[in-house]
């Protein structure tokens, strides 16, 4: 999904988390006391009581959602068990078969955004199964139950108030706003805000449509990784750190900013310059003599060289296993 993450990774390599099977809320509000609070503040931002009256109605916490918050897939399965489950031969076969039924439309969002096609499919494919999945859970009680949690309750109670704003605005009525355990939107899989600030109206019908308009949906990826840093190029590089190089590569400090997946970046370096350390491609050939800066991820037995595109994913979804499997699905498409 297109928000922020948490992953569990120490030294460079993944870490698994055990999580409790079955998760007490970390809210010590009455769910109806939180509600109120709610109400009266979406009524001071503007959205109409008639629309706040028709999603708080009958709303009840949903305890399948914060059992689905405690086991992400993305933050409790190594790299490799992740990719397993993610890049099956069924998945790179649909996502050859879908590029190539969308090639035309492919090509205008591409061009628009400078995202390269396969990149845009593999998105897509990777957040609602080729548009087979955009969830089936109603997303007021979702992000009601999420915002009331606490355990990320600040994040999500935004998110509750942009969706009121979204029904309120007409997008879409509250009985189809349907979506994920977390409440992710439509094929994009947006969050409410991701929704607001970068969904796009690309065949210009007037709605920006994330949930059966193709062109609304890839241009609405496209937009997104643009808005994130996305330039015409590549995201990586799969990369062989020698041992007599070790220690110097290993020397360059890793960032201080940014979600937990980006703290475990290096400080960027241009290209040159890790070619210099010693570093070479995964093939064996020298790493590109580029001016281009790249940062290194270690992680379990892996190591890549990688690009401000792949941070571009990150900012999709900021776990390594999210944005690795997007990345090496686009490769193989």
């Amino acid at each position: 999904m297109a928000a922020s993450g948490l992953i569990a990774l120490a030294s460079g390599l993944g870490i698994a988390v055990t999580l409790l099977a079955q998760p007490t809320p970390a809210a010590t509000t009455p769910f109806p006391d939180f509600l109120a609070a709610v109400r009266a503040e979406a009524l001071t931002r503007g959205i109409r009581e008639a629309t706040v009256a028709e999603a708080f109605r009958d709303l009840e916490p949903v305890e399948k959602v914060l059992e689905r918050d405690r086991g992400q897939a993305e933050f409790t399965l190594s790299l490799d068990d992740y990719l397993k489950r993610r890049l099956t031969r069924p998945t790179i076969r649909a996502g050859r078969t879908m590029a190539e039924r969308h090639r035309s439309l492919l090509g205008k969002v591409s061009t628009a955004y400078g995202v390269d096609a396969r990149v845009l499919v593999a998105v897509w494919g990777l957040e609602s199964n080729f548009g087979r999945f955009t969830g089936v859970r109603p997303t007021v009680p979702v992000l009601a139950t999420l915002a009331w949690d606490g355990r990320r309750g600040e994040f999500f109670r935004q998110q509750l108030f942009d969706a009121l704003t979204i029904v309120d605005r007409g997008d879409i009525a509250l009985g189809k706003l349907k979506g994920s355990w977390a409440g992710a939107l439509g094929q994009v899989q947006f969050m409410p805000s991701s929704y607001l600030t970068w969904a796009v109206d690309f065949d210009k019908d007037g709605d920006r449509d994330v949930w059966s308009s193709m062109p609304d949906v890839f241009g609405s990826i496209g937009n997104y990784l643009q808005q994130h840093g996305w330039t015409p190029g590549r995201w990586g590089y799969a990369v062989v750190i020698p041992p007599a190089a070790r220690e110097k590569v290993m020397s360059v400090p890793l960032r201080d900013q940014g979600c937990r997946a980006e703290r475990t970046l290096s400080q960027p370096r241009a290209l040159l310059d890790w070619r210099k350390l010693g570093v070479t491609l995964a093939n064996g050939k020298p790493v590109p003599a580029s001016v281009r800066d790249a940062s290194l991820l270690a992680i379990d037995s892996r190591t890549y060289l990688v690009t401000a595109n792949y941070e571009a994913l990150l900012g999709y979804n900021c776990a390594h296993t999210y944005a690795l499997s997007v990345a090496l699905l686009a490769d193989r498409l």
